[in-house]
């Protein structure tokens, strides 16, 4: 089905009501692709009940302590922010059910993507709890604080910016997920991160699907918003209490940095697009095409940068491990 853009400047311009309609028969596609490919798994079979024990507090049990914990200091760190992350469920659905709709294939994806995603926060939870990987009370304090504040995406003005954004978005948290899990040091944890990641993994081929078909209906709007997502990204729980620390220690401890940001997550996106190659785009899609690849090259940059000191920084802190 084709449907016509609207005319401005004497370029296609497209609204979002007319890019969803549009849309429609890809997001049947992909949604069929996706449920042919996508795995049944129980949340309940990747947790280590055995290991469970009453808390303290009414059932009398034994208090958390951080040496109960099986996990590594920065597996901890991690596992904290993924699962708080994934606890914004409700707002997410809520974001894009009111941009993608309910109805149609749309909304089809809508609801299966917030199901498949539900098992993420449930298993983590419970992985959590049962194994006495963290604080559970402080869990807990986290959780309230962090969906007391709600969410807003940076990207709920444009169907085509919060396309572009879940596109990126999926691979990084497919990412983050892998990355926790190697370096959780608790093989349980690594093969239920595993699992959660191979979820994401297809979110993320759904909207990069998507997104090339935005490009071939409205390649300067797309380029646009690619732009304006890579320039301005930030990953959904920048609003997690003290994210900032924590995303700092993640950095440095190798599960998710600028230079993991622009090698594992943008660049497998763009290159697979060929989004820098694009050509037969009008003025705004050419300067934003340019910017993109300026922005890129800058990043590259940065994390060569933060390379460098995070080697130095490892390599005094191993120099002190040594000599105590």
């Amino acid at each position: 089905m084709t449907i016509a853009p609207l005319r401005h400047h004497a370029r296609a311009v497209w609204s979002d009501s007319r890019l969803l309609y549009a849309l429609e028969e890809v997001v049947e596609t992909e949604l069929n692709r996706h449920l042919k490919v996508a795995k049944e798994w129980m949340p309940h079979e990747y947790v280590p009940w055995s290991d469970g024990r009453d808390f303290d507090g009414i059932m009398g049990g034994e208090a958390w302590a951080p040496e109960q914990s099986k996990v590594t200091d920065i597996g901890r760190t991690a596992l904290v922010v993924n699962l708080l992350t994934e606890d914004n469920l409700p707002s997410y659905h809520h974001e894009i059910a009111q941009l993608f709709g309910r109805d149609g294939a749309w909304g089809t994806w809508v609801h299966r993507w917030t199901a498949e995603e539900g098992r993420h926060g449930i298993v983590m939870r419970d992985y959590l709890l049962t194994s006495r990987a963290v604080d559970p009370v402080a869990l807990e304090r986290f959780r309230m604080s962090h969906m007391s504040e709600g969410f807003e995406s940076d990207n709920r003005h444009s169907m085509l910016h919060s396309v572009a954004y879940v596109a990126f978005q999926e691979l990084a948290t497919r990412i983050s997920h892998r990355n926790t899990g190697h370096h959780s040091g608790d093989p349980v944890c690594d093969r239920m991160l595993a699992r959660i990641a191979t979820d994401e993994n297809l979110h993320m081929v759904f909207y990069r699907n998507l997104l090339g078909k935005a490009f071939e209906l409205a390649p300067d709007q797309t380029m646009a918003a690619v732009r304006d997502v890579v320039v301005n990204f930030r990953m959904p729980g920048h609003g997690i209490p003290g994210f900032e620390r924590a995303a700092a220690q993640m950095a440095i401890g190798g599960i998710y940095n600028l230079r993991i940001h622009h090698d594992d997550v943008l660049q497998p996106v763009l290159r697979f697009l060929k989004v820098l190659d694009i050509t037969g785009l009008g003025p705004e899609g050419l300067r934003a095409q340019e910017e993109l690849g300026l922005f890129m090259g800058g990043l590259d940059d940065q994390a060569t940068k933060f390379d460098e000191r995070r080697a130095a920084l490892l390599a005094r802190r191993a120099a002190r491990t040594e000599q105590a």
